[in-house]
Parts: C-alpha cells; structure tokens; sequence
C-alpha cells in the first residue's frame, strides 16, 4: 500500500503545487507507516521530487496526453493507483485537479474531500480539515470510504525538503478520453508569475480610473514576484484579460499575500480570495467593504501611496540584498 499523488506540471516543468502536495502527502505515508508514490505526466525532469519526500515515481509518456484531457487523466491515474494499492491519494486545487479527482473517484469508488488545509486529524477514522461555505468556515469531514481522494488547498501546508531520492518507473495506462477534440495551440504569457502558484499576488480595481494606470499595479509585482490580478469589473471593461480575473466567479486565490488597490470589496470578489492569508487593501473609500476583511488597511489615493510604497519596498530590498 502506498500514498500517490498526481503532479501537475506545465510545459513539462513541474509546478510549485505539486512539490506542495508532495510535502504534505509524505507525511501522511509516514503517519500510515507507507510510502509515496507520484505519477507524472509527460514531465521532463521528475528526479527532484525526491527532495520533497517522493519515494517512487511512475512517469507516463504519451503523446496523446500533451494536453489535459480530463477522463484520460483520470483513467492512467486511477490505473496507477490500483497498480500500487494506494489507499489515499492526494491532488491539488487546480482547475485541472477539481475536474480530475471526481473523476476518479467515481473510478476507484472512493471518498473526496476538497479544500483541505491541514494534515488528516485522524486516520482511524480518516478526518480531514477543510473549507466550507466559500472559505468563510471550516468543517472536519470524515471519509469512510476503503480509498480516499483528498484535494489540498494551493500554499495551504507549504514545502518541506527531505534531500531524499526517487525510484523513476515507467508507466503505460490506458487512457480512453475523448479525443475527438484536440488543442492545436495554446498561448502563454512567459514571462509573469501564475496567479495559481504565486505566493503574493497585487490585484487592481476600478479605483485605478483606467488601464494606462496599470504600470503602477505591474511595477508593483514587480518588486514583490507578484502576479498581477484584478476585479470583474476591470476585466469586463476589457482593462485587463479575463485570465486575472480572480473572486468566486474568476479565479481562486490562496496566496500568502493579496494586495487589493482600488477595490471596493463585492461580496463575490472577497468569497473568492478569503483563502489567502494575509489581505491588504489601499482604497480612498473608509466606507468600502474590503476593509471589514482586510488584515491591514490604507485609506488614501492608490496613485499617491502606491509610488511611496513601490520607493519603500525598492529601498528595502537595496538595503537587504
């Protein structure tokens, strides 16, 4: 019996969120007195997975899974799984993943608890934490099932390296998608860190007045290695693409850090970004909702405290290079 995980990666490099899950999952298998085993997909370079506490990996080459194809995923997964008896199975909280692990649970007739943010409370029972209600509660869901599927939440449990090293195996599923559908292209910005893996994250609203007043919000991340987001408002105006977007109806953010410029704080935006743990707002409006969630507020205008705090930051980071 073994723990697996499924280690996403992009452009064959694996994502931050994997060796996250790594991290967590290996101290699962140690509580379980077990292994870990990860399963990757047309990824490059899998040796460094050891160095977070994979003992074992089954590496899948095939073409026809060059892009995500949800039910083929799920089947090769599943099929590794059922080769290594795996009892628990950890993913991440990606887009991918949440679309994946339904899938396979209803292959390997398993439990699936979404959302996780700490280490199961017990494994006998098996208990795990989770968020509920949009992230605005916590609950402890049990899962009774023989396998158990558990979804952990992005920058829930952080990285923690072992300098092991990790057995790799080839693996040859049977992947049986839909594959009448086929992805000819697709294009991606290179140089701007993900809005899912960023650790801070600089989100900007209609207080900026305008898209030529971005270079603020961009200079910004910059110093910081922050991704750049903003409200629904914005991108629907076409200020910015749909892709930052990010709240209940874009995309979820965990990150360890979001700075809110210019956002007045609607019910669907802060639903969306209550995961993340420290939340910073700069608005000219006392009144606006955001700082009622907000850990730490600045009432002012974002175009005279956003150069000051770029200076600040800029100055700190000379003085501590």
């Amino acid at each position: 019996m073994s723990v697996l995980i499924y280690t996403e990666n992009e452009g064959g490099k694996l994502k931050k969120a994997s060796f996250e899950i790594a991290s967590y999952a290996k101290e699962i298998a140690q509580s379980l007195g077990t292994t870990l085993t990860a399963v990757t997909i047309n990824a490059e370079d899998t040796s460094v997975l050891g160095n977070y506490g994979v003992d074992k990996v089954l590496e899948i080459k095939d073409d026809k899974l060059s892009t995500f194809n949800a039910k083929a995923y799920a089947d090769v997964i599943s099929q590794a799984a059922e080769k290594e008896g795996a009892k628990v199975i950890v993913v991440s909280s990606s887009a991918d993943s949440k679309y994946l692990a339904p899938l396979m649970a209803v292959k390997l007739d398993a439990g699936y608890a979404s959302n996780a943010v700490a280490l199961p409370e017990s494994t006998a029972p098996f208990k795990v934490k989770r968020m509920a209600f949009t992230n605005k509660a916590f609950n402890i869901t049990e899962i009774t099932t023989d396998v158990k599927i558990i979804g952990l939440s992005n920058n829930a449990f952080g990285l923690k390296e072992t300098n092991g090293a990790a057995a790799a195996e080839s693996f040859e599923g049977k992947a049986e998608g839909d594959f009448a559908v086929n992805v000819s292209a697709v294009d991606k910005a290179t140089d701007k860190v993900s809005i899912a893996d960023a650790e801070v994250v600089v989100s900007g609203g209609r207080g900026l007045k305008g898209p030529e007043n971005w270079g603020m919000i961009e200079e910004l991340a910059g110093v910081l290695g922050a991704a750049t987001a903003c409200s629904k408002p914005v991108s629907d105006m076409g200020w910015r693409p749909h892709s930052e977007h990010v709240g209940q109806t874009g995309k979820p953010v965990a990150s360890n850090l979001y700075i809110a410029i210019g956002i007045s704080g609607a019910i669907q935006h802060l639903a969306g970004i209550n995961s993340s743990k420290v939340k910073v707002v700069v608005n000219s409006d006392p009144e606006a909702p955001f700082f009622k969630a907000a850990d730490y507020g600045i009432v002012g205008d974002a175009f005279e405290v956003l150069p000051k705090l770029i200076e600040k930051l800029k100055e700190f980071k000379a003085n501590n290079a």
